[in-house]
Protein backbone atom coordinates (compact mmCIF):
# COMPACT_ATOMS: atom_id res chain seq x y z
CA UNK A 1 0.00 0.00 0.00
CA UNK A 2 1.45 3.32 -1.07
CA UNK A 3 1.50 5.99 1.58
CA UNK A 4 2.61 9.61 1.48
CA UNK A 5 3.06 11.40 4.77
CA UNK A 6 3.77 15.13 4.91
CA UNK A 7 5.43 16.95 7.77
CA UNK A 8 7.09 20.26 8.51
CA UNK A 9 4.16 22.61 8.37
CA UNK A 10 3.56 25.22 11.02
CA UNK A 11 3.17 28.91 11.72
CA UNK A 12 5.74 31.44 10.66
CA UNK A 13 5.95 35.20 10.23
CA UNK A 14 6.11 36.77 6.82
CA UNK A 15 9.63 36.66 5.45
CA UNK A 16 10.40 33.43 7.24
CA UNK A 17 11.12 29.94 5.97
CA UNK A 18 9.81 26.41 6.34
CA UNK A 19 10.81 23.07 4.90
CA UNK A 20 8.13 20.54 4.16
CA UNK A 21 8.87 16.84 3.85
CA UNK A 22 6.90 14.02 2.27
CA UNK A 23 7.88 10.47 3.10
CA UNK A 24 6.91 7.84 0.53
CA UNK A 25 6.43 4.21 1.47
CA UNK A 26 5.11 1.16 -0.31
CA UNK A 27 5.98 2.34 -3.82
CA UNK A 28 8.47 -0.02 -5.50
CA UNK A 29 8.43 0.97 -9.16
CA UNK A 30 11.33 3.37 -8.72
CA UNK A 31 10.33 6.05 -11.20
CA UNK A 32 7.69 8.67 -10.65
CA UNK A 33 6.82 12.30 -10.76
CA UNK A 34 6.18 14.01 -7.46
CA UNK A 35 4.55 17.32 -6.81
CA UNK A 36 3.38 19.73 -4.16
CA UNK A 37 -0.06 21.25 -4.26
CA UNK A 38 -1.77 23.64 -1.87
CA UNK A 39 -5.32 24.54 -1.06
CA UNK A 40 -7.05 27.31 0.80
CA UNK A 41 -10.59 26.63 2.12
CA UNK A 42 -13.14 27.64 -0.48
CA UNK A 43 -10.65 27.65 -3.33
CA UNK A 44 -9.46 25.06 -5.81
CA UNK A 45 -6.31 23.12 -5.15
CA UNK A 46 -3.30 24.83 -6.71
CA UNK A 47 -0.22 23.18 -8.18
CA UNK A 48 2.98 24.54 -6.59
CA UNK A 49 5.92 22.58 -8.00
CA UNK A 50 6.89 19.20 -9.38
CA UNK A 51 9.97 17.09 -9.94
CA UNK A 52 10.40 14.28 -12.43
CA UNK A 53 12.42 11.11 -11.97
CA UNK A 54 15.36 12.65 -13.83
CA UNK A 55 15.29 15.65 -11.52
CA UNK A 56 13.68 18.20 -13.83
CA UNK A 57 11.69 20.73 -11.83
CA UNK A 58 8.84 23.10 -12.54
CA UNK A 59 7.36 25.87 -10.40
CA UNK A 60 4.25 27.97 -10.31
CA UNK A 61 5.01 31.61 -11.07
CA UNK A 62 3.79 32.59 -7.61
CA UNK A 63 6.57 30.63 -5.90
CA UNK A 64 9.37 30.71 -8.45
CA UNK A 65 12.59 31.98 -6.91
CA UNK A 66 11.30 31.43 -3.36
CA UNK A 67 10.50 27.71 -3.20
CA UNK A 68 12.73 24.77 -4.07
CA UNK A 69 11.51 21.23 -4.63
CA UNK A 70 13.96 18.37 -4.21
CA UNK A 71 14.05 14.73 -3.32
CA UNK A 72 16.31 12.32 -1.52
CA UNK A 73 15.98 9.26 -3.71
CA UNK A 74 17.73 6.88 -1.36
CA UNK A 75 15.27 7.80 1.37
CA UNK A 76 12.16 8.25 -0.81
CA UNK A 77 11.57 11.69 0.67
CA UNK A 78 10.32 14.74 -1.15
CA UNK A 79 11.08 18.22 0.14
CA UNK A 80 9.78 21.71 -0.39
CA UNK A 81 12.03 24.46 0.91
CA UNK A 82 9.95 27.61 1.25
CA UNK A 83 11.72 30.93 1.73
CA UNK A 84 10.51 34.51 1.92
CA UNK A 85 7.04 33.33 2.84
CA UNK A 86 4.12 35.73 2.62
CA UNK A 87 0.55 35.58 3.83
CA UNK A 88 -0.65 34.37 0.43
CA UNK A 89 1.32 31.18 0.97
CA UNK A 90 -0.99 30.21 3.83
CA UNK A 91 -2.65 26.93 2.83
CA UNK A 92 -2.81 23.22 3.39
CA UNK A 93 0.07 21.69 1.45
CA UNK A 94 -0.21 18.23 -0.12
CA UNK A 95 2.35 16.02 -1.79
CA UNK A 96 1.31 13.76 -4.63
CA UNK A 97 2.82 10.97 -6.71
CA UNK A 98 2.22 10.06 -10.35
CA UNK A 99 3.55 6.69 -11.47
CA UNK A 100 5.03 7.91 -14.76
CA UNK A 101 8.63 9.23 -14.70
CA UNK A 102 7.79 12.57 -16.31
CA UNK A 103 5.45 15.19 -14.90
CA UNK A 104 2.09 15.79 -16.50
CA UNK A 105 0.27 19.09 -16.06
CA UNK A 106 -2.99 17.71 -14.69
CA UNK A 107 -3.80 17.20 -11.05
CA UNK A 108 -6.02 14.30 -12.07
CA UNK A 109 -3.01 12.24 -13.15
CA UNK A 110 -1.66 11.89 -9.63
CA UNK A 111 -2.72 8.57 -8.13
CA UNK A 112 -1.47 8.99 -4.60
CA UNK A 113 -1.87 11.86 -2.15
CA UNK A 114 -0.78 12.67 1.35
CA UNK A 115 -3.07 13.94 4.08
CA UNK A 116 -1.65 17.45 4.02
CA UNK A 117 0.29 19.71 6.34
CA UNK A 118 -0.87 23.20 7.28
CA UNK A 119 1.29 26.26 6.64
CA UNK A 120 0.21 29.53 8.20
CA UNK A 121 2.06 32.76 7.49
CA UNK A 122 1.25 35.80 9.60
CA UNK A 123 2.03 39.41 8.79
Amino acid sequence: QVQLVESGGGSVQAGGSLRLSCAVSGYTAGTYCMAWFRQVPGKEREWVADIASAGNTNYADSVKGRFTISKANAKDILYLQMNTLNTEDTAMYYCALDRVPWCRPSEATFQYWGQGTQVTVSS
